[in-house]
């Protein structure tokens, strides 16, 4: 059988966090198609996050002193802490790595803010509820979902008063994208979802008195639309299923897109009527995924490369919080998106500061070191940032940190060379340099920190 190791570690790196060297002799001896199966097979599991019990609202303290509204507030923080950390910690030990990135795919393709965790929870597990199932099932539970209709104003739109943000960022950023709809169609949408709204208790609800039954024209169509109108119309159009195919595109093959690939991923998406397990696999299996300039191309996001690297060294946090210190040191903190478009991603992900950070990490990570923090703080991220994290001032913080040497060198079979360790660890083919650091390696454990605190290792 032909050795399909490189492919596979390809796979593992674009539809995972990463391969193991436990999951190696697989590699060997298994079809990408195989490969790709399993990848599914484990991702069947649907574990959603469940860290926050409940609502919590400021009715209890509103008429009450300033200490009692502090304490809220530090409770509201410590719930959006640990749901970030919650998330991470899934991400970094779960066996269905397949759904965990395609549920950090739609956290930004959906991106939102909110103060509420209980709203952000609930809609991050409708991201992984559907992650990899259908997207017009999915765009109706995120467009009824309270996180969302908070964050763009749908609350607020009522008949005679539109409110237009949702409407617009449906179109703009969720589905048909630029250029594909008018000024006028944003206005009239706005008034088929005239009525959305949410309950004190977080349930989605329709309020009829709100909204506008006057006739509506939409994308060249006339009725008495509702909001489900909307979102059927849209998907209609082949544009959506092209919009949702170049943005995989750019996360799962290469930022720079092929319209011609871009163009048979948009066909299967509309001939399945937004399936998107299809999809992928169609993805996964095209020779054009494996070909070597979509191969070590793209710089790992924030979280991809804390989570690869948790995954690949099974590390321990005794510390969790320093999680979050990364998050926010590198640029991407989750459920904290710069705007509604999200994290632009690509060689936005480093400058000189962040790349400096990136580079020393994950040797500090292995050896349980001290690194140092510094820079000021977005005040939207308060609730992310740590007592430890002085924001102005540069803060030695002990990791604590408890990678499983033991285990990860155990797992790398018998006779390996030293540069197929080293393949990897890298995505990236094995440069002069690389093979410098390989060649004159003695210790495995030594070669492997090196190999990792290189800027390839930056790389998936």
């Amino acid at each position: 059988m032909v050795d399909n190791s490189k492919k596979i570690r390809h796979l593992y790196a674009r539809a995972g966090f990463g391969l193991r060297f436990a999951d190696l002799r697989m590699a060997q001896h298994v079809t990408v198609k195989q490969a790709v199966d399993q990848l599914f097979k484990t991702s069947e599991e649907i574990r959603p996050l469940d860290i926050v019990a409940g609502n919590i609202t400021y009715k209890e303290f509103l008429n009450k002193d300033t200490v009692t509204r502090k304490m809220f507030l530090q409770e509201q923080r410590q719930q959006e802490k640990g749901l970030n950390v919650y998330w991470v910690s899934q991400m970094s030990s779960s066996d269905a790595q397949l759904r965990e990135k395609m549920t950090l795919f739609w956290h930004n393709h959906f991106a939102c803010r909110t103060q509420n965790a209980w709203y952000a929870q609930q809609l991050n597990n409708i991201h992984r509820a559907n992650a990899l199932g259908n997207f017009k099932t999915m765009l109706l539970e995120v467009s009824k979902a309270p996180a969302m209709l908070q964050f763009l104003n749908n609350q607020q739109n009522q008949k005679n008063h539109p409110n237009e943000n949702f409407a617009r960022e449906l179109m703009e950023l969720f589905t048909i994208g630029r250029g594909n709809y008018s000024e006028q169609d944003v206005k009239e949408s706005a008034r088929a979802f005239t009525g959305w709204g949410f309950t004190k208790d977080g349930q989605f609800v329709a309020r009829p008195n709100l909204h506008d039954t006057g006739p509506k024209t939409f994308l060249g169509n006339t009725g008495n639309f509702g909001g489900e109108d909307v979102i059927n119309m849209l998907l209609d159009k082949k544009e959506t299923a092209r919009f949702i195919s170049n943005k995989l595109y750019k996360y799962l093959v290469n930022e720079v897109p092929d319209n011609a690939h871009v163009s048979a991923m948009a066909d299967v998406l509309y001939n399945s009527k937004y399936e998107i397990a299809p999809l992928l696999k169609f993805v996964f299996t095209a020779d054009w995924f494996y070909a070597d300039k979509n191969v070590g191309n793209m710089i790992k996001a924030p979280v991809e490369f804390i989570v690869g690297l948790n995954r690949q060294f099974y590390v321990e946090y005794k510390n969790p919080d320093v999680m979050m210190q990364f998050e926010r040191t590198l640029g991407q903190v989750l459920f904290y998106p710069p705007n509604v478009a999200g994290w632009p991603g690509g060689k936005n992900w480093i400058d000189s500061s962040s790349l400096m950070y990136r580079i020393k990490i994950p040797s500090t990570v292995l050896n349980d070191g001290v690194i140092d923090f510094s820079g000021k703080a977005d005040p939207e991220d308060e609730a992310f940032i740590t007592s430890t994290l002085n924001r102005r001032k540069q803060v030695n913080t002990q990791l604590q940190t408890q990678p499983d040497w033991e285990k990860f060198l155990s797992e790398i079979p018998t006779h390996t060379s030293k540069a197929a360790i080293a393949q990897v660890i890298l995505s990236p083919a094995l440069n002069n340099k690389l093979m410098d650091i390989v060649n004159r390696s003695t210790d495995v454990k030594a070669m492997v920190v090196e190999l990792v605190s290189t800027p390839e290792y930056q790389l998936c």
